[in-house]
């Protein structure tokens, strides 16, 4: 893992180069770091994959935007460690734990058809958040945009540190063998609060280097079914 001050200098590197929709349409990663391919998701959301020099061999590193621009950052690791995450817009910044009862494995998932996972992550306001869960392969292989993918289940309980359960997470997802990577899909979190959301971020196009829509920051599908709940009048469904 980068030591702390390199994390949060590479992501503010990533958020000034990043571009903003009222001055820009597409993204340029930070000095030292090369776009791999951008895909657009369900749920009104684009996501930018790139790799940087300076990262140990075999991390990946995300941003996503969505109608209001960047919205997140994250670097994996070659087993998809959640290695460090942040909010540009709140400043929050999220960092993994290195001592885990059980890290996450993308060897694992991929060799024995489940991988359980048991970490802890720690935040810039030093708050530490326990996530236990599991990913499984369904079996099931589907092509989206040329892309080969296969279908996973999944579960994540994230605790607090006194064991409360703040999130339940869990659904469908979708991982690429060849990218070493998972992407969203279809699923159902619910809070504290008692509050349940149902969300689908599936990807519907993939774009590489020299393709129509690579590196484009627009996000392109669901955008205006939430602009619609959105003007919702209070007490609608």
């Amino acid at each position: 893992m980068l030591p702390y001050l390199a994390a949060v200098l590479a992501l503010a590197a990533a958020w000034a180069v990043a571009p903003r929709p009222a001055d820009a349409a597409t993204f340029t990663p930070p000095q030292g770091c090369k776009l791999e391919v951008t895909v657009q998701n369900r749920g009104c959301s684009v996501s930018q994959y790139y790799r940087c020099s300076a990262d140990p061999e075999g991390d990946q590193r995300s941003a996503i935007f969505g109608q209001d621009g960047l919205t997140h950052l994250s670097r994996i690791d070659d087993e998809t460690r959640w290695i460090e995450s942040a909010d540009p817009q709140t400043g929050l910044e999220d960092r993994l734990v290195e001592e885990a009862k059980d890290h996450a494995s993308f060897t694992t998932l991929l060799d024995s058809g489940r991988d359980d996972f048991d970490f802890w992550t720690v935040s810039n306001t030093g708050e530490r958040l326990h996530h236990v869960g599991q990913d499984e392969l369904t079996g099931e292989t589907v092509t989206i945009d040329g892309v080969e993918l296969e279908k996973t289940r999944f579960r994540l309980v994230t605790r607090d540190e006194s064991g409360e359960v703040l999130i339940t997470r869990e659904g469908q997802q979708f991982i690429s063998r060849t990218m070493r990577r998972f992407y969203g899909g279809v699923e159902e979190q619910s809070d504290w609060t008692g509050e349940t959301r149902n969300t689908n971020d599936s990807p519907v196009l993939f774009s590489f280097p020299g393709e129509t829509g690579f590196g484009e920051t627009t996000p392109q599908f669901d955008c205006d079914q939430l602009m619609t709940s959105l003007r919702l009048p209070e007490g609608g469904a």
